[in-house]
């Protein structure tokens, strides 16, 4: 029997709520509004996709639901919804993105633990980087709010978040396999991402007024280094898409989209925090470069389920988590 397209729904597939919700934030912030709600409405429908089958799953198939929140891509759960947080902060709904930073915050921990603890000490793939990206995305959306006059204590809770992330992202990176970068199915590119969005959480924080002077020019310098470490991980990246090129769809792709949309998004913050116009011109054409991938991705996701290719299963990269490879979300049982 054929199966439904909830049964294929894996952790990873939290990536694509990722993706299309801070290219919605990324066309925002280059006025073209009407766009990115038709971004964000899409990424809302996604979002309780994705819920209602994390919940469904921890209700009828615990064992199934502990070995999927053992392995990173998981951690796409907080850091989609954190992102569609910033989104509802920056549209003004501040109730909204508060509630969904109190589920990203109730989350967070549980996962990130219970990830940590099944790290290998090395080889594995991008999706590693996922506690730096999940840790980062509620200090972005913790100082978002902070802007928006939420409460000063959400500034304090950001920046440490924000020192928080860089720690996991030191202690990701020598687990993470280098080879990724010419064999993976998409999630290495969260190597970089996960410094786009460090980026992105210190212009964030270099805008919040609760640290004047030294701690203004500290934050300030870090956004500029963390911006060109992503910037240079992007430039490796797209370089060895080029040498080694990978055309199948893969769900993993979305964990590609979500980087290029984000590092446009921080230079765009960056640029305009830091007032460097050029950076500003950067993002605006990393945005579109962006845009243009989602849908292909879209495409790729497309032709796959009318029968296309897609790309080559890959040996486990939590064999030794005890999960099976592309655990499903949501697996229900035939009669």
């Amino acid at each position: 029997m054929r199966r439904e397209w909830r049964d294929e729904v894996t952790p990873a597939a939290g990536a694509c709520v990722m993706a299309t919700g801070i290219i919605s934030v990324g066309l925002y912030l280059t006025g073209h509004d009407v766009l990115s709600e038709i971004f964000l409405a899409v990424s809302c429908v996604l979002w309780l996709i994705l819920a209602a089958d994390f919940v469904d799953l921890l209700v009828r198939d615990r064992s199934r639901w502990t070995a999927a929140a053992v392995t990173p891509p998981a951690l796409t759960a907080v850091a989609a919804t954190t992102v569609v947080g910033t989104r509802f902060a920056l549209l003004g709904w501040p109730e909204l993105a508060i509630a969904l930073l109190a589920v990203a915050a109730l989350v967070w921990p549980g996962l990130l633990l219970a990830v940590v603890q099944h790290w290998r000490r090395h080889g594995m793939p991008g999706g590693v980087f996922l506690v730096c990206v999940a840790t980062q995305g509620l200090a972005v959306l913790a100082a978002t709010l902070c802007l928006a006059g939420e409460g000063d204590w959400l500034g304090d809770a950001a920046l440490a978040c924000f020192a928080l992330g860089l720690l996991l992202y030191a202690y990701a990176l020598p687990r993470f396999d280098f080879r990724q970068t010419t064999t993976g199915a998409g999630d290495h590119w969260v190597a970089g991402g996960a410094l786009a969005i460090s980026a992105l959480a210190a212009s964030r924080l270099t805008a919040v007024p609760l640290w004047p002077g030294t701690g203004h020019d500290v934050l300030r310098v870090l956004a500029f280094v963390l911006l060109g470490l992503a910037l240079a991980w992007y430039a490796v990246l797209l370089a060895a898409e080029v040498v080694w090129p990978r055309f199948h769809y893969d769900v993993r792709r979305w964990a590609t989209v979500f980087p290029l949309g984000m590092t446009a998004v921080a230079a765009l913050s960056t640029g305009v925090v830091t007032d460097v116009p050029w950076l500003r011109a950067l993002g605006r054409v990393l945005l579109w470069v962006a845009v243009a991938a989602w849908g292909l991705v879209w495409v790729g996701f497309t032709w796959a389920r009318a029968g296309g290719p897609r790309g080559a299963p890959q040996s486990h990269p939590f064999s030794e988590t005890g999960a099976p490879p592309q655990t499903p979300l949501l697996k229900r049982r035939r009669g």
